[in-house]
Order: C-alpha cells, then sequence, then structure tokens
C-alpha cells in the first residue's frame, strides 16, 4: 500500500509540473507573440506606405495595407542616377569595413585571450580605458586630417577599425576553446600562427559571424562619418544621398509651388518617398539577418561574460 501511495503521488506531482509548464509556456508565448506584433506593425505600416497612393499617405488613408496600390514612389526614387552610386558605395563600406574589423578584431582578441601573454591583463585594461574616454569629435577630425584621410573612402573604414566591446566577446569565446587542443597541436610541431589560422579561426566561426551582423549593420547605417569626413558625391553612401534627396525635395516644394494645391501634391510626394526611402535602405540589412540568425542567440550568452 505505502509503495501505491508513493507511486500515485509522484504520477499526481508530475501531472502538476506538466500543467504548470503548460501554462507557464502559454504565458511567455502570449506576451512574446504581443511584442512580435508590436514589433511588426509599424515596418508593416511603412512597407504599406510606400506601396500606396500620395493621397491614401496624405490623409493618413493606409495602416497595414496597400491603398491605391503603386510604384510610382520606388520609380521616382531609382529614377535619381545617385542612388545607385550610393548603393554601391555602401556595399563597399560594408564589405570592406566588416572585413577590416573582423581581421583587427580576431587578431587582437587571440593573444589577449591567452594567459602566456606578459602583461596581457594591463593591455587588456588599457583597451577598456578606451571604452569610457576618448579625445571627442574634434580630436577625432584633427586625427584624420593629419593622416590624410579626409574625402577618401579610407576614412569610412579606418578610424574605426577596431570594436573594443566585440574584440572583449571575440577574446572570451577564444578562452572558451580547450587548452589541451593548443597543447596537442604544439606536439604536432604547430606554430602559434598555423594554430591560429587553421584551428582558432575555424572554431570561432559563430562569434565571427555575430560580429560580422554588428560591424555590417554599423557601416551601412554609418552617417556621422561621412558626414565629418566625405565631401565628394560620388563617394557619399546611402544614408547621405537619401538625407541630401529630401532636402533638395523641400526645397523644390518651396520653390515650385505656386498655389496651395500644389503645395500640398509636392509635400504628399515627399511624405511617400520619405517612407520608399526607409524601405530601400533597411532592406539588405533584413535580407542579411535570416541567414546568420542561428548565431545570434549563442553570440548574445558569448558577450554576457566579459571574464
Amino acid at each position: 500500500m505505502t509503495i501505491n501511495k508513493i507511486e500515485k503521488a509522484k504520477h499526481q506531482n508530475t501531472i502538476r509540473i506538466s500543467i504548470g509548464d503548460k501554462a507557464y509556456y502559454s504565458v511567455v508565448y502570449t506576451v512574446l507573440g504581443l511584442f512580435t506584433v508590436l514589433i511588426l506593425m509599424p515596418l508593416i505600416n511603412v512597407v504599406a506606405n510606400s506601396f500606396s497612393s500620395q493621397d491614401a499617405v496624405a490623409f493618413g488613408w493606409v495602416t497595414f495595407w496597400p491603398v491605391d496600390f503603386t510604384l510610382r514612389g520606388y520609380k521616382a526614387v531609382f529614377e535619381y542616377k545617385g542612388i545607385w552610386t550610393a548603393y554601391g558605395n555602401t556595399f563597399l563600406y560594408a564589405f570592406v569595413g566588416t572585413a577590416i574589423n573582423l581581421s583587427m578584431t580576431m587578431i587582437c582578441a587571440y593573444p589577449l585571450a591567452r594567459n602566456s601573454l606578459p602583461g596581457h591583463g594591463i593591455i587588456t585594461g588599457l583597451f577598456m580605458f578606451t571604452m569610457f574616454f576618448g579625445g571627442g569629435t574634434i580630436p577625432n577630425y584633427i586625427l584624420v586630417r593629419g593622416l590624410g584621410m579626409i574625402n577618401s573612402r579610407t576614412s569610412m573604414v579606418i578610424p574605426g577599425a577596431l570594436s573594443v566591446y566585440n574584440m572583449i566577446i571575440a577574446r572570451t569565446f577564444i578562452k572558451g576553446i580547450p587548452s589541451e587542443l593548443e597543447e596537442a597541436a604544439k606536439i604536432d610541431g604547430c606554430s602559434d600562427f598555423k594554430y591560429f589560422f587553421k584551428m582558432v579561426l575555424p572554431l570561432s566561426g559563430t562569434v565571427m559571424a555575430v560580429l560580422a551582423l554588428y560591424y555590417a549593420v554599423g557601416h551601412w547605417n554609418d552617417y556621422f562619418t561621412a558626414f565629418l569626413y566625405l565631401k565628394d558625391q560620388n563617394k557619399m553612401p546611402l544614408q547621405m544621398v537619401l538625407r541630401a534627396i529630401l532636402i533638395k525635395n523641400s526645397f523644390n516644394t518651396e520653390a515650385l509651388a505656386s498655389s496651395a494645391e500644389e503645395l500640398l501634391y509636392n509635400q504628399s510626394l515627399q511624405d511617400l518617398l520619405k517612407y520608399c526611402f526607409i524601405v530601400i535602405s533597411t532592406l539588405p540589412i533584413l535580407v542579411m539577418y535570416p541567414f546568420i540568425k542561428k548565431y545570434f542567440v549563442k553570440g548574445v550568452m558569448i558577450g554576457a561574460v566579459k571574464g
């Protein structure tokens, strides 16, 4: 009888735990679903507005579905020849900049992850010091000017070649690689350079994918660097060209509108173009993210510990 009571109690506890887990996950999924809807609503609204007519956008008729579907806004944007040059520049800065960032980050993180490096704690502290204290915009501009990089494409990728925060994430990941692997490689006659390129880098694919996303998004959205250092329109990235188009349209609206009706028409066209610009500037990043999302969660967990 005692054994039967114990088994019955265990069965009841299992049922209670199962019901509790279901209730917990139901609440979690409901909350996450609501957050997902809240996040997607503005994005869907922007996309719907970009495919709607000028009148629908001007009078606020669009919610989550295009009204009077049209591609006029996108046609007007892509008829501007500078948009293609800006796209090419942005892809160039993002690709080259990300490659330089990853190279500098991994080359710096590997020696700092090894306890055998003399003074590695002091060197790490000097790197972290730059995270909290910096010269500011004017000293940075003077430095870039002194290096002869004003109005040069190198000014978009060299000054920010290394992120200390991302370097610490990479260092933490490399520290997690078993030391026995390095010992076995050295027994087989593997040098430090060969171990880094043949063992460390292939094993660091996860963290490198996450850092590549961080760096690529940063370069894609970079606006202030071009604003400071670039003067030639043929070197401007997408964000600067889109800003210039919007400012030019606003000036044209004031200069060309000879009546209140024409002013309203030009203003509604400008509002439509803004939505098209937002979609065009964010689409490549939205397309890229699903391909590396499987690495993202692990990358966040790596960054949670910076020992």
